[in-house]
């Protein structure tokens, strides 16, 4: 028979793990969101300076670039590109290259990134001309396992990113399987579009599990509930974003981005509609 001694003590703590049940059980949300500004492009075009000073109203605290052209962001050299981000309490997390910069200015973009403080280098984009066979798959290969070591001699991490035609089958082989397997994690990381690769009659899920912890970056975008499958503001469409998030961890995400391609109402609207979407969003 327990002592009364050893009972208080059990009953202790069985409240204390009853008290600290409903804290356990709670759902996560979203701390940090980030953008690509390829979805507000005209607007910086125009006037990088109140754009970004728009963006960080909002609330976002990181963004993704695609405005990288000869040595410069946005038509700002890399020091004054930073300093309007430390103004506006940004951060530039990744920046988005073609293949033709990481063949020839691979040095420059890597010293400009790195200027601004960017923690990962992304190609978001091969051309027909380079994928059309299991030869050029293996050409992408080399380059972008080029680049991944010289990015990660400077301490940035090489991505790449999808959209729906690296799941077309060619020779039998999937470009986006063909890359994962074929270039080790620490070389690069995929950033995966979450629209585009559902677009593609994928689930993300599954690619997670398949592959774990091989996608950093996430763009989170969303697809109308039309027959057309469109894009639309996040938490507008059909995706299930929920079980997405719920699943980051496997994915090994640090960082996600919103992003629209098209908008049908001014993009800093579409961008704030997300970015309040996601700022309620449990999972």
């Amino acid at each position: 028979m327990e002592n009364r001694r050893t009972f208080l003590k059990k009953s202790l703590v069985g409240a204390t793990a009853m008290a600290l049940l409903p804290q356990a059980m709670q759902a996560a949300r979203i701390k940090t969101q980030g953008v690509q500004l390829y979805t507000v492009r005209s607007d910086m075009d125009k006037d990088p300076t109140a754009t970004l000073q728009k963006v960080a109203a909002i609330g976002y605290k990181e963004v993704e670039l695609a405005g990288y052209r000869e040595g410069k962001f946005y038509g700002k050299t890399p020091a004054e590109f930073r300093k309007l981000l430390g103004d506006n309490g940004l951060k530039a997390i990744s920046g988005h290259v073609s293949t033709a910069v990481l063949k020839n200015g691979l040095n420059e973009m890597i010293e400009a990134s790195a200027t601004i403080g960017q923690k990962f280098i992304v190609c978001p984009f091969t051309a027909p001309q380079e994928r059309k066979s299991l030869d050029d798959f293996k050409t992408l290969v080399e380059l972008f396992s080029k680049t991944g070591e010289a990015c990660k001699k400077a301490g940035i991490q090489f991505a790449y990113h999808n959209h729906a035609f690296e799941f077309d089958l060619v020779e039998g082989q999937m470009l986006f399987d063909y890359l994962l397997q074929n270039i080790p994690n620490d070389l690069m990381t995929m950033e995966m579009d979450i629209f585009w690769t559902v677009k593609a009659g994928q689930d993300p899920v599954a690619y997670f599990e398949k592959y774990p912890n091989r996608f950093a970056l996430w763009h989170v975008k969303d697809m109308d509930k039309t027959e057309k499958k469109e894009f639309t503001e996040v938490g507008q469409g059909v995706i299930d974003f929920k079980k997405i998030f719920q699943n980051a961890g496997k994915a090994g995400m640090k960082h996600f981005f919103v992003e629209q391609d098209v908008c049908k109402r001014p993009p800093l609207e579409s961008i704030k509609m997300s970015f309040d979407y996601l700022k309620k969003l449990k999972y």
